[in-house]
């Protein structure tokens, strides 16, 4: 007669443990360690779609800051530039640059006012624009809009007389050019700043007699004065320019400036 086999018997915590083999666990019984063993989700639907508002925020915010900043800029240089056109009408050419009628020493210039004047200069500022129409139509800029000096004239000679007078800190010129002329030009155009002109003279010698001159101008943009003639230079000549002006003494590194020094606690 075989003996049957004893088992134990089979308890209530017998098939709590058994179940949690099944579903995966480490086989500790249900409480609050087996929930801190358990598996917790990383991140939510929820946590990702707050932290997306809050990079959204942070671009929005960065890209409204730089439209204010570049708002602000704008008005104040809008600002700055009503300010310089109601201090009165601008005397500078398009460098920032005064020309040289607008620099002249005290004394050296017209009085104001006079119709004939008003009547020249206008109709100089007519013949100016009919001659930069015409380049334009030619499709080439004009000698004096030029970056560098034009080469139909070369410079031979130059014999130059200064008078200074210390006492307004101004100065007055005479200088005379003899030039030789490689390309037929009524044009003589030379570097020139901060002056006021008095005269100008071209001859080709004592017994030819001058060459008229039709009119005279500033160009600020490329610093230069040129002297427009009544008829070309003929080629393989030489003429004599002669130049009288007086400017101010300038205060800064530029042409003719004054500059001092302390000797003993005295500027000098």
């Amino acid at each position: 007669m075989a003996l049957e086999e004893k088992r134990p018997p089979v308890t209530p915590m017998m098939i709590e443990e058994e179940a949690a083999l099944r579903n995966g666990s480490r086989g500790l019984p249900p409480g609050p360690w087996a929930e801190a063993a358990g598996p917790r989700p990383r991140t939510t639907e929820r946590h990702i779609a707050v932290h997306k508002r809050l990079v959204l925020g942070f671009a929005v915010s960065i890209l409204a800051l730089l439209a204010v900043t570049m708002i602000a800029v704008l008005l104040s240089v809008r600002f700055e530039e009503c300010g310089a056109a109601a201090d009165g009408p601008p005397r500078a050419g398009s460098n920032g640059s005064l020309s040289g009628a607008a620099r002249q020493p005290p004394g050296a210039g017209q009085p104001p006012g006079r119709p004939e004047e008003e009547a020249r200069g206008g109709e100089a500022a007519e013949e100016e624009e009919e001659e930069e129409e015409e380049w334009q139509r030619r499709r080439e800029l004009p000698p004096w809009a030029r970056p560098r000096l034009p080469r139909h004239l070369r410079p031979l000679h130059y014999n130059l007389m200064l008078c200074a007078f210390m006492e307004n800190f101004t100065f007055s010129g005479e200088v005379n050019v003899q030039l030789e002329v490689r390309n037929a030009s009524r044009y003589i155009v030379l570097h020139a700043h901060r002056m006021h002109i008095e005269a100008v003279r071209v001859a080709e010698d004592k017994l030819a007699g001058g060459v008229r001159v039709a009119r005279t101008f500033f160009y600020p943009q490329t610093q230069v004065f040129v002297v427009v003639l009544n008829r070309s230079l003929e080629v393989q000549r030489s003429y004599n320019l002669k130049i009288i002006y007086n400017a101010l003494i300038e205060n800064e590194l530029l042409g003719f400036f004054r500059s001092s020094y302390v000797l003993h606690g005295e500027r000098r």
